[in-house]
């Protein structure tokens, strides 16, 4: 059984030094596998290794094959389960298969690049820029707006909410937030982008996509591919406590998603998308 905490002793400097036990976030790779083709004639590829945190492993992968365009709804997967037949002890319940549904057709050459992602990776394994163009079907909501308020309050709930981290301090999160500032649903995990693929492949397991009224908040900073994720899951607006990179920004204004950064102490700072926020005051 995997667990998400890891107990090990520590030698606390302070005023009185003293031994104690510590607990860490545990990190171990998940590697995600596919099957696919006709039901006679099955294929094997292994797509993906990510450091992630256990639990909520199938919701990784499929939040990963959602935001790689790799599967559409959660129709098109056929089953998911651990690999049992594996060569060494530690790779158990660390290896998913994912079977797709035979309809399913893999663009292997597209698939060549191998993804390698870790747990703060931001836009390793790609081959290339180009090979991120986002598989958005539909425009973002123009009518979703979420009032200044709401914002200022999302940290200390999704805080709040964060068990693993109140014993470690060492996860990251991502949590979905309806219009009126209500946390929906929350999953941690050592990567940033682990926990957005996490959340996300929560409602596409439900096959409830696109997310078009409600906002993510992330606990850390914002890279391109998170935006991506979030473009893909149809969320027209993206708040994170730390900042965003450049290529967020630009990827973020191409496509109409409203991005806040540094949302703490009771402000944060709009870099697109500002008419989605309902401000107390009028910009002067």
């Amino acid at each position: 059984m995997t667990t998400s905490v890891h107990p090990t002793p520590i030698l606390r400097i302070g005023t009185h030094p003293s031994e104690e036990v510590d607990l860490l976030a545990v990190e171990e790779p998940l590697e995600i596998r596919l099957g696919h083709g006709p039901w006679e004639d099955r294929q094997q590829h292994r797509l993906s290794v990510t450091m992630r945190t256990p639990g909520h492993d199938f919701e990784l992968a499929l939040g990963f094959l959602f935001a790689e365009d790799i599967i559409q709804t959660y129709d098109q997967v056929h089953s998911l389960r651990y690999c049992t037949q594996v060569q060494h002890p530690e790779e158990r319940d660390n290896v998913v298969r994912v079977e797709l549904a035979p309809s399913v057709v893999l663009d292997l050459a597209r698939l060549q690049r191998h993804f390698y992602t870790s747990s703060s990776c931001g836009v390793c394994g790609k081959a290339s820029i180009e090979a991120l163009a986002v598989a958005c079907p539909r425009p973002l909501p123009t009518d979703f707006s979420v009032a200044e308020e709401a914002i200022h309050r999302a940290p200390a709930l999704l805080r709040r909410a964060q068990l693993v981290f109140e014993h470690t301090g060492g996860l990251h999160a991502a949590g979905l937030f309806d219009s009126a500032g209500t946390l929906l649903r929350w999953r941690e995990d050592v990567g940033r982008h682990n926990a957005l693929d996490k959340l996300i492949g929560s409602y596409v397991a439900e096959n409830q996509q696109p997310l078009r009224t409600s906002f993510v908040l992330l606990s850390g900073r914002v890279s391109f591919e998170l935006v991506q994720k979030a473009i893909r899951a149809g969320i027209p607006l993206v708040a994170a406590v730390g900042a965003p990179s450049s290529l967020a920004v630009a990827l973020a204004r191409q496509y109409g998603l409203t991005l806040l950064g540094f949302v703490r102490d009771q402000r944060f700072n709009v870099y697109t998308g500002e008419a989605r926020v309902v401000l107390r005051e009028t910009v002067a």
